[in-house]
């Protein structure tokens, strides 16, 4: 490991300006597949879906994203969350997603300079050829799919390219990391999503899911599976995080882990600082699962004097390196939960930090090889893979 970084993630021995600009350089020729983006549902709460009154072709301060910050950041792929809330069963589910699904095609309609819909690894390098944003579509829970086999075909067929098996809470098919166990990891059902997934070509993702979900989804898949925003658990012990047995099993499946810049997962003040507010949530009766009553909860703790502890982009480096040794670098990649989280690390504050962080592995004396495989060459082998 090198000397602590500063907040534009260059140790104090490299001038940060010309750390900067190498890592710019390096992501134009590679740029940045991302594994998960909630922009969507932001996009929900804050417009109604109103593009003609957020438009996120322009600079935007409500949000952590917007098309010139990702071109900033070097991003060249997104993979927008079609995410609803765990609580929202049944048909209410299965509706709301639909709409998600229904604003990134609005969004790639109306930005047709900038970006294109894309879901396969052709898709995305002719989407570079143009010089565009390839956006790509990703399901955050298994209560999208209302235990319905045809309702994820359908979604599949318009575009949504993973499903994160589980959010916050179980489903009836597959156990979640944050609620009490029911079944151990998948039902039969569960497998059968599997593998239905694997032959409509959609990757699964076990972020959000416990550890024996994880180890019987990879035990019964057939294609690559991903993390689409997930760390290390041995650096950070937090249950959204992915054990090292988990990783080790990974390498032999090929599939990829999406580190992400989530601050709880990042680091133990952090973690720590998430449990007290949970603490609390409990103590007045609140679903300590409910992501926004998580944020009003941590926003009143922090009004109350509760000083809120930091990530770094050194801390999120960890995590990479910790992936790339215990799974190898062909099984690391980035997801970093952006709109998604109410606070982000010193440096990766919005779409466009992610040159810190690559100034931050440059530092540590990765190759350029290296960084490809991370920024997005070892996605796009998963996405071959599982469309082979």
């Amino acid at each position: 490991m090198t000397s602590p970084v500063s907040e534009q993630g260059a140790s104090a021995s490299t001038d940060p300006v010309s750390a900067l600009a190498a890592a710019r350089a390096l992501l134009a020729d590679h740029p940045i597949i991302d594994g998960h983006n909630d922009l969507p549902f932001e996009l929900r709460e804050l417009v109604n879906y109103d593009l003609g009154a957020y438009d996120i072709g322009q600079r935007q301060s409500r949000t952590h994203t917007d098309l010139v910050r990702l071109a900033e950041g070097g991003v060249g792929a997104q993979f927008w969350s079609v995410f609803v809330p765990a609580a929202w069963s049944g048909e209410r589910a299965v509706t709301a997603t639909f709409e998600q699904i229904d604003v990134v095609r609005q969004m790639a309609a109306r930005y047709p300079d900038r970006m294109v819909l894309a879901n396969t690894e052709a898709d995305v390098r002719q989407a570079w050829s143009q010089g565009k944003l390839a956006s790509l579509m990703g399901a955050e829970g298994g209560h999208s799919i209302d235990c319905s086999l045809a309702v994820l075909r359908a979604m599949c067929s318009l575009g949504v390219k993973y499903l994160t098996l589980t959010h916050n809470d179980n489903v009836p098919w597959a156990d979640s990391a944050t609620d009490e166990p029911v079944l151990g990891g998948l039902s039969d059902f569960g497998r059968e999503v599997v593998a239905e997934m694997n032959r409509l070509g959609m990757l699964v993702d076990l972020s959000h899911v416990s550890p024996d979900t994880m180890r019987d989804a990879l035990a019964v898949t057939s294609s690559p599976v991903i993390f689409s925003h997930s760390s290390a658990r041995a650096v950070c012990d937090h249950v959204r995080n992915v054990p090292d047995d988990v990783l080790v099993t990974l390498a032999g499946n090929g599939g990829v882990c999406m580190v992400t810049f989530v601050p709880y997962f990042t680091n133990d003040d952090c973690r720590d600082f998430a449990a007290e507010v949970s603490a609390q949530m409990a103590e007045r009766g609140e679903n300590v699962r409910d992501w926004k009553a998580r944020m009003a909860a941590t926003a009143r703790y922090v009004a109350g004097g509760k000083a809120r502890p930091v990530a770094t982009v050194a801390q999120v480096a960890d995590h990479v390196e910790h992936v790339r040794e215990v799974a190898g670098v062909a099984h690391v990649g980035l997801g970093g939960d952006y709109d998604g989280c109410d606070q982000m690390p010193v440096g990766l504050e919005d779409v466009s930090g992610y040159p810190a962080l690559i100034a931050e592995l440059q530092e540590r004396r990765w190759s350029e090889a290296e960084l490809a495989a991370l920024t997005g060459e070892n996605l796009l082998r998963v996405l071959a893979d599982a469309d082979r």
